[in-house]
Parts: C-alpha cells; sequence; structure tokens
C-alpha cells in the first residue's frame, strides 16, 4: 500500500494503485483529484490506462522539484537525506525510472577530502583534477573502513578524490548509474585501473612487470583455481598485494552481502561470484624478497608458504570473507613457530600437510624469514 489516494472528481477510489507512484517514492503522501478517469473504472482497467501514466510521470517531476527544492537549504536537505537516501538510491536502481540523472544530482557522500561533510556529484566534478576522466569511488561497510583502504593509496598520493560509499544500497544504484555529467564511475576495487599517466611511469611500469613476471607465474601455480590470475599493480604503495575484481562481476563487498542474505539464490552465486586478481606491489620489499627466492627456487616450500599466507590477508584487507579461517589461523601459527625456530611435533606436521602450502618441512630455517621480514 502506498501513501497516495487516487480520488476521481472528489470520489475516492483507491488507495492502493502501484501505478500511480514508483516504489520508491512509496514515502511520499499526497491525494490526486483527476477529472479525466471514469468513476466506475474497474481495477483491471484502471492498470492499463494511459492517463495514469501520465499523472505517474507527473507525480515523479513534482517530487523531483520538491527535493531539490529542499535540497537548497544544507541544514533541511541534511535531515531529508538522513531519512530517504535509500529511496533515492532504490529510485536508481529501478530499471524503469527515467529520472537517474536527476536523483543522482540528489545523492551526497563523504570522500577522501570532504572531512566530515558529505559532498554532491556536481561539487565532486568541479574538485577534479586536470586531465581527470573518471569519478574513483569505492564501497564498503563504514567509512574507517574504506578510509583504510589499501585501494586508496596511490590514488591520495596523487591527490586524487575518492568517494567513500558506505550503504549497501550503493553497491546496487551504482551497476544502473554508469556515468554523471559525461563523466564514468570507476570502482577502484575493480580491474582495469591505470594510474599511471606520464611516459616515465608507463615505462617504470612495464619494467617492474617484466621483472616480477616469474614470480606472478609461481605464485599463479602455487594458487592455482583460487585466482583467475596475478598480476603487477599500480594502485598500491605501502601494501605487498590486494585482490580486485573482474569488471563486471560482484566486488568483494557485493559478494559480502549476497552472502549475508537469508534467501539468496544459490545458483546466481555460481556465475556472478568475483573473478579474483592477485595484484603485487612490485617495490615493496615483502615482494622484492619473495621474488629472489622463487627466481633462485620456484618450488621452496617456505615461498609456497608465504604465498598463501600474502592472499589470504590479502582477502581480508580487500574486503572478502575468508572461507577457509582456521586453515588461516594454522598458516600463522606456522609461520610464528619457524620465526621461534620451534620443531614441529608429529601431531601437528600431520595437520600443516592437510593445508595448502603447509608441507611438512621441519628444516626450514628462520634465516628464510628474516629475509622476507
Amino acid at each position: 500500500m502506498n501513501n497516495v489516494k487516487l480520488y476521481v472528481r472528489r470520489v475516492f477510489i483507491t488507495d492502493n494503485c502501484e501505478e500511480l507512484i514508483p516504489e520508491w517514492l512509496g514515502f511520499v503522501k499526497g491525494i490526486v483529484d483527476s477529472e479525466d478517469l471514469p468513476l466506475n473504472i474497474s481495477r483491471e482497467t484502471l492498470q492499463q490506462n494511459k492517463i495514469l501514466k501520465v499523472i505517474r510521470k507527473h507525480i515523479v517531476k513534482k517530487s523531483l522539484e520538491l527535493f531539490a527544492e529542499i535540497a537548497e537549504n544544507k541544514e533541511d536537505y541534511d535531515k531529508f537525506y538522513e531519512s530517504f537516501s535509500k529511496n533515492l538510491k532504490y529510485g536508481i536502481h529501478d530499471n524503469d525510472s527515467s529520472a537517474k540523472e536527476k536523483l543522482a544530482e540528489l545523492l551526497r557522500y563523504h570522500t577522501t577530502t570532504s572531512g566530515t561533510e558529505l559532498s554532491s556529484l556536481k561539487d565532486y566534478i568541479t574538485r577534479m583534477k586536470e586531465g581527470q576522466e573518471d569519478i574513483y569511488f569505492i564501497c564498503g561497510e563504514s567509512k574507517k573502513a574504506v578510509e583504510a583502504s589499501p585501494f586508496l593509496e596511490t590514488l591520495k598520493k596523487k591527490g586524487l578524490e575518492v568517494i567513500l560509499m558506505t550503504d549497501p544500497m550503493d553497491e546496487y544504484a551504482m551497476q544502473q548509474l554508469k556515468e554523471f555529467e559525461g563523466k564514468k564511475f570507476k570502482n577502484i576495487t575493480k580491474e582495469g585501473l591505470e594510474t599511471a599517466k606520464t611516459e616515465e611511469e608507463k615505462k617504470k611500469a612495464e619494467d617492474l612487470k617484466s621483472a616480477t613476471e616469474n614470480l606472478c607465474k609461481v605464485i599463479k601455480d602455487t594458487l592455482g583455481d583460487a585466482v583467475e590470475k596475478v598480476t603487477t599493480s599500480q594502485r598500491i604503495i605501502d601494501s605487498p598485494c590486494v585482490i580486485v575484481t573482474g569488471e563486471y562481476g560482484w566486488t568483494a563487498y557485493m559478494e559480502r552481502i549476497m552472502k549475508s542474505q537469508a534467501l539468496r539464490n544459490n545458483s546466481m552465486g555460481s556465475f556472478m561470484v568475483s573473478k579474483k586478481t592477485f595484484e603485487l606491489n612490485p617495490e615493496h620489499p615483502i615482494i622484492v624478497e619473495l621474488r629472489k627466492k622463487a627466481d633462485k627456487d620456484p618450488n621452496d616450500k617456505t615461498v609456497k608458504d608465504l604465498i598463501w599466507l600474502l592472499y589470504e590477508t590479502s582477502l581480508l584487507t580487500s574486503g572478502f570473507i575468508l572461507e577457509e579461517p582456521t586453515s588461516f589461523s594454522s598458516r600463522i601459527h606456522r609461520m610464528v613457530k619457524l620465526g621461534l625456530s620451534i620443531t614441529d611435533d608429529g601431531a601437528d606436521a600431520t595437520l600443516d600437510e592437510e593445508i595448502p602450502g603447509l608441507e611438512d618441512d621441519t628444516t626450514a630455517g628462520d634465516g628464510s624469514m628474516e629475509q622476507v621480514d
């Protein structure tokens, strides 16, 4: 039931006409009194009446005009947006909505440079760097979580502003909102992010990619089907590695949302599940040392242990859910033992053999760990 009542020449007809107002405007209350609809109209005829479609279109238009008017007063709009932002985003997600551009103008977000203030997309565009072609954004569970994300490292260093989206509805809305005022949206957790702009930066990226090619092959062979591919990254500076998803699949956050739904369709997850790309920071000390060890001996058991450990920690920092947390904790315990020069007993050695990358290797010295650290 919606909050808009339909009258014909001041005679009440219905307060439950789904064709009268779109679902995302369900919070709007009002009365529609038409002079053109017949009084004896049936529910079936009402649903197909062309006049009703004109009325619906007019209600949407007037509602958007009212919202834009409220937006002129920041204090009033902050209260409105806090209450009804999900409805606006649902309107963008609605495939039947013809008002996506107008709704996008009403959206407000925190960004990496806006502090505690919310910013509109129009304001973001006015602050874009010269030569910046995309609107960068990232989705996550909280502002604190996305602000600490490794995906922001290079963009922050270059002074590029990133929109921080922390509402699950943002994931759905951004599937429909591809661009705004001619600028395309770019999810920085997906593959295809190019930050090397100058010829010098591009040449350096290519040289590092060539130098790390063998390590990428060793990592792919070790992880197998856990990742789609392994490559070098331009998006991280302080982190050794991250996991990004394919351009058309679910993001890590969307995957978490879908897995948390009690009535989810498991068959859908089989083809929408994230295609993971393991991206390495070729200049990070851990990756540099790991590359040296892999070049020396690609079958080194310590290298394989470290690869699995880096992969699983990257899953966590990139926003994914660990499928086997007990394996991850066992791997951490294994590394602690190596660092403390503790020899595994028979029971622990048997357990390690069951965990990928944790082969029984009691002869591994703690010198290997010190090199990587």
